[in-house]
């Protein structure tokens, strides 16, 4: 896509992810309506209602798109050249318990090979915090903005000045990885926080706010727009594909603390 085209889809998504952000704002503190219940996880009839809401508002500019999202998909989404990503309540369970962290991640992909039905790179992303009125975008090849400042991660090079963040996915390898890496981290670095959203997790390990970000067990839309916002930032998101749709384990980190991760963990 040309330079314009990916303008244009930037945008698009900016006003969808702040028309929900509205939504969510009005609702956080208001009494919310649950689908689905699990072990560990909620599905809300808001989240629904804002996927469709952001689908809608997708469309309107960008009818040919079709969307992969956390609560509905279009059937084509996996043989199209281009694709949105859409979680529009990353941070769920936060969310349903009133508090205010957690956020609208959209990232537009690209297909990167034709004869591979899985082969996509996310080209814009945005993840939006309306909580707290916070703003994250990047297109490929350009900078990372927060608030259309440009972002950069901590310079930190030792976990022993360094805030970590984990995430804890529902699945089982997901519980028994974090934990292994809570047991092992935990001694090692300034501090260690477990926030409840991947998207932001991301976005804040971009903006220098957390110095590395692990989890396994997510979903494309939890880190398709997060993935791009932080490599845009100069900082380092490992993606490796799990068994399972759609699945990923990250290790996102500032660029500089790769090697100590590494022989740490």
């Amino acid at each position: 896509m040309s330079p314009h085209a990916l303008q244009k889809c930037l945008l698009s998504a900016v006003e969808a992810s702040r028309e929900v952000g509205e939504l969510l704002r009005v609702n956080r503190l208001r009494r919310k309506r649950i689908n689905l219940t699990t072990a560990h996880d909620l599905k809300l009839e808001l989240d629904v209602r804002s996927q469709r809401k952001i689908a809608r508002h997708l469309a309107q500019n960008h009818p040919e798109i079709p969307v992969l999202g956390e609560e509905e998909s279009d059937s084509s989404h996996a043989d199209s050249p281009v694709r949105w990503v859409v979680d529009p309540i990353d941070g769920t369970v936060n969310f349903a318990s009133g508090i205010p962290h957690a956020c609208i991640s959209i990232a537009l992909e690209a297909k990167t090979d034709a004869a591979d039905a899985g082969s996509f790179e996310s080209v814009v992303g945005v993840i939006y915090d309306p909580f707290n009125d916070e703003l994250w975008t990047a297109r490929k090849g350009g900078v990372a903005r927060r608030n259309n400042r440009p972002i950069h991660p901590s310079t930190h090079s030792e976990l022993s000045q360094s805030m970590v963040s984990l995430g804890f996915a529902q699945s089982d390898l997901s519980l028994n990885t974090s934990l292994r890496h809570f047991t092992v981290l935990t001694p090692r670095v300034r501090k260690l926080r477990i926030m409840g959203s991947a998207a932001l997790a991301m976005a804040y390990v971009a903006d220098g706010r957390f110095d590395a970000y692990l989890e396994a067990g997510l979903k494309r839309w939890d880190i398709a727009a997060g993935r791009l916002i932080l490599e845009c930032a100069g900082g380092v998101a490992d993606c490796t594909p799990l068994p399972g749709e759609h699945a990923f384990a990250v290790k996102c980190h500032n660029g500089r603390l790769g090697p100590e991760l590494a022989r740490t963990l």
